[in-house]
């Protein structure tokens, strides 16, 4: 099961996304019932909607890399097997997420498409994937695409 804790500073969310408690609610639940790694466990990751002034400010203070982005995941633990782990409830860790990028890039495409995109590929580094490498980004690209022809 997968619980998400919803930060908001940026009111421009609402004017696509009425409800987001619901929204998520929807999609972590299916999520949570198809993809066996997460309905083994709890786990709850925090989300910061915001905009690119504070996506660039927190790259620039935690990547050193001084333009913004789309989105930025902060694990909690550095344990990247988190299978392994002994406890019942696991805290991911945190994601931010520009509004200002997503709907720039919705204007090809759909808002809800581009904005699943960007925090499924958080949640995945929240619980231990990366595409430094070649074969780490096929096998992410892998799992990012099966959660989002879910949801």
């Amino acid at each position: 099961m997968i619980k998400v804790n919803i930060e908001l500073d940026n009111k421009s969310w609402y004017s696509k996304i009425k409800d987001l408690k619901k929204y998520f609610d929807f999609k972590l639940q299916k999520i949570s019932k198809n993809i066996v790694f997460f309905n083994k466990k709890k786990f709850v990751f925090t989300i910061l909607l915001t905009n690119s002034k504070k996506m660039k400010n927190l790259n620039k203070k935690f990547r050193k890399k001084n333009k913004p982005t789309d989105v930025l995941s902060f694990p909690f633990l550095p344990e990247t097997n988190l299978r392994y782990l002994k406890v019942k409830v696991i805290y991911l860790g945190d994601l931010a997420v520009s509004y200002d990028i997503i709907n720039y890039r919705s204007k090809k495409t759909n808002f809800h498409i581009e904005f699943d995109k960007a925090w499924v590929h958080g949640l995945l580094h929240l619980v231990g994937y990366d595409h430094i490498k070649n074969k780490d980004y096929f096998k992410m690209s892998k799992v990012e695409k099966r959660i989002l022809n879910l949801i």
